[in-house]
């Protein structure tokens, strides 16, 4: 591909309202490799106390941790993103049960799984309509370069 070609593919825009939305103006995630971290986090930590009972420093210690990645994916979401964040997850109470600091834990593992799963969609998204443009491009230069010369010669 030359410099020509690189600078006229653009992806049209696509239809999404996901994460990646095209049209959006801030980017859905400002520092993704801290997204990963706080996922990761929580879903090891979910595992971990997945088996264990908790006792009351548990509880107290999962709350913070659960608290505190919630404070920290605010800082690295959209706006929209961080409304979606405030409108699903409930303040949790001073004294959780387990099966409430569970339930929480297994909740936020569960959104940000949608939201990668979100992002992937639309970069596949985002990635067919630069192919198809690309395509089409490209039928449009064979087309005039078929059409710009003269007939004189033999067509291979």
């Amino acid at each position: 591909m030359n410099s020509e070609d690189r600078e006229a593919v653009r992806p049209e825009v696509v239809e999404d309202t996901g994460p990646m939305a095209p049209d959006s103006h801030q980017p859905a995630v400002s520092e993704p490799s801290k997204l990963i971290r706080i996922a990761s986090m929580t879903r090891a930590m979910l595992d971990e106390v997945r088996e264990a009972p908790l006792d009351d420093a548990g509880r107290v210690r999962l709350l913070s941790i659960y608290e505190g990645s919630l404070e920290e994916l605010k800082e690295v979401l959209s706006d929209d993103l961080v409304d979606e964040l405030d409108a699903v997850f409930v303040p949790i109470n001073e004294n959780p049960s387990e099966a409430e600091l569970r339930i929480a834990q297994a909740q936020l593992v569960g959104w940000l799984e949608g939201l990668f799963h979100g992002i992937q969609a639309s970069l596949i998204s985002q990635q067919m309509a630069a192919t198809a443009q690309l395509d089409r491009m490209r039928q449009r230069r064979a087309i005039e370069q078929t059409s710009s010369s003269d007939g004189n010669g033999v067509y291979l």
